[in-house]
């Protein structure tokens, strides 16, 4: 019953980091554009760097 006095606040602690670092992402923006950064690997960057010099 003991072990609960710990586990308890330690717990609501944790969550609250979550539910902090949540808030924090969402307010910067952080999941705007899920998709793109998927794709950007699949980009050569030599290839797109030849065509913004040509023109």
């Amino acid at each position: 019953m003991g072990i609960l006095f710990v586990l308890l606040p330690i717990t609501l602690i944790l969550a609250g980091i979550a539910v902090g670092a949540y808030i924090w992402a969402h307010r910067n923006h952080q999941f705007d554009d899920l998709e793109t950064p998927a794709f950007r690997v699949l980009f050569d960057e030599k290839q797109e760097r030849k065509e913004e010099n040509e023109s």
